[in-house]
């Protein structure tokens, strides 16, 4: 996955967004207004910062040198995933969690209009 892929794929998500507050070199991917996504998207390594449920986080990082606690991000909630260090399928599967850990925390309301077609 190179970082017009990952790019692409944030951006599938319902209501994604990406945004630059930190700059042009910095993609932040979020749905309604919260972030599920940091990258440098032209960055060698490619990596990008994930929420993740904090156990998951512990057994990932523990099973995979790719995934590290999230730099400069609350390192129990977030991991910092070197892309070309993992399958394609399990970066996406990743992206998909966060995006999904994100939603639920949303006030309901604004996760029933994320629901509609």
């Amino acid at each position: 996955m190179d970082g017009r892929e990952l790019r692409e794929f944030c951006l599938e998500f319902n209501d994604a967004t990406e945004e630059f507050p930190f700059g042009e070199d910095v993609s932040v991917f979020k749905v309604a207004g919260k972030l599920f996504a940091l990258s440098s998207l032209d960055a060698e390594p490619l990596k990008v910062n994930l929420k993740c449920d904090p156990d998951l986080a512990v057994q990932l990082r523990t099973d995979h040198s790719a995934i590290a606690p999230g730099w400069h991000m609350n390192k129990r909630h977030w991991t910092t995933v070197t892309v070309d260090g993992l399958p394609d399928d399990m970066v996406r599967e990743l992206i998909e969690d966060s995006y999904d850990l994100v939603v639920a925390g949303l006030p309901k309301a604004v996760r029933l209009r994320l629901d509609r077609p």
